[in-house]
């Protein structure tokens, strides 16, 4: 019985570790109907967890030190899909890492990075193996955390197909966010680290047939990002919806001009693939995975140059070749991106210890 620590699949709203969580424990009971799964949850979480169906061949399981001893009878091997492992497992383990960067900036408070920091050492030191969910974000773990490089296997994320909303209600999702004419947008938090500001800045410089939809709920540096948006000469056309849901989200990629995604630190950068299955033109930051993660199918900026992304989004908007050019690239870049993909590369990290 393979136990995987679940309970970021249930995140609300869901961030980008519940999509990774919720896929790959889908996808792994789906493609190994003869396995049986373990799916562990904290006890802030264990009663929520009764309001979905299980697949047939999953159980159930309280996590807490406490009693995982007698809860992990029968495991052979135990999966912690955001960056934690229990401290009393007598089995191989496995830990997924999809970012350290509370470790390389000043994106949240001092209080938050050293717990976050202490919490990825002793994770580290428990694990038999990591995944990481980038080149960039494996660096960071060898070099931060001194685990070894030959024991972290590199597995991008899949891609959720959206389904795209009728006309009638695309017509009527934009009308209940206040857009009313040609935008960019913006999918993430309202947080430091997403580099808000200097979309705004970009965007003041680029004209006014344009609206900027910021799709997110709120996190570290809110406060300042939403005055600065507030002090803006161009806010009548700035929208912050907050968080938005999957038939919203939809609408957004199917109807804005382009994605900006100018971001200071990703471990991924799940919006830039979501754009482009959606066939949208992406502008995103030729830093950390964004630039790994995009390739050649968007337009790549500097995220501290606000001119430079001003001046990139005016050519996705403006140039019709360009933007055929990107549309075609993105649907292709897409398709290396599958849940089914990834669950088979994890399990085939799972094989490798089970066999040693």
């Amino acid at each position: 019985m393979i136990g995987i620590d679940a309970g970021n699949s249930l995140d609300r709203p869901p961030t980008g570790v519940a999509v990774y969580a919720r896929n790959l424990l889908a996808e792994l009971a789906r493609t190994h109907p003869d396995e049986r799964f373990a799916w562990f949850y904290r006890s802030n979480r264990y009663l929520r967890s009764f309001g979905g169906k299980l697949p047939p061949n999953t159980r159930r399981r309280l996590l807490e030190d406490g009693v995982l001893f007698l809860s992990a009878q029968g495991l052979s091997l135990f999966h912690g899909l955001n960056q934690r492992l229990p401290s009393r497992l007598r089995v191989p383990s496995v830990a997924t890492f999809h970012d350290l960067f509370a470790m390389t900036g000043e994106y949240s408070t001092p209080e938050f990075r050293q717990r976050f920091a202490d919490r990825a050492r002793e994770t580290a030191t428990r694990a038999d193996h990591v995944i990481a969910v980038s080149n960039h974000t494996a660096a960071l773990v060898a070099d931060q955390l001194a685990f070894p490089r030959e024991s972290i296997t590199v597995i991008h994320h899949g891609v959720e197909a959206l389904a795209i909303p009728s006309p009638e209600r695309r017509r009527a999702v934009l009308s209940d966010l206040g857009v009313t004419r040609p935008f960019v947008l913006h999918v993430g938090s309202l947080q430091v680290r997403k580099n808000i500001e200097r979309i705004v800045a970009a965007f003041e410089s680029i004209g006014e047939s344009l609206e900027l939809v910021l799709a997110g709920a709120t996190g570290f540096g809110a406060d300042r990002i939403v005055r600065r948006i507030d002090e803006s000469p161009a806010r009548s056309r700035i929208r912050m919806t907050g968080h938005v849901e999957d038939d919203a989200r939809a609408t957004l990629y199917a109807e804005a001009e382009a994605l900006v995604f100018p971001s200071l630190e990703e471990g991924f950068g799940m919006p830039v693939v979501e754009a482009f299955s959606a066939g949208l033109p992406v502008v995103a930051s030729n830093a950390s995975a964004v630039a790994e993660v995009a390739g050649d199918a968007a337009v790549l900026v500097d995220p501290l140059d606000a001119e430079g992304i001003a001046g990139a989004l005016e050519r996705v908007v403006s140039d019709s070749v360009l933007r055929a050019e990107l549309r075609a690239k993105g649907l292709d870049r897409a398709r290396r991106f599958s849940w089914e993909r990834c669950a088979a590369q994890t399990w085939d990290v799972y094989r490798s210890l089970l066999l040693r």
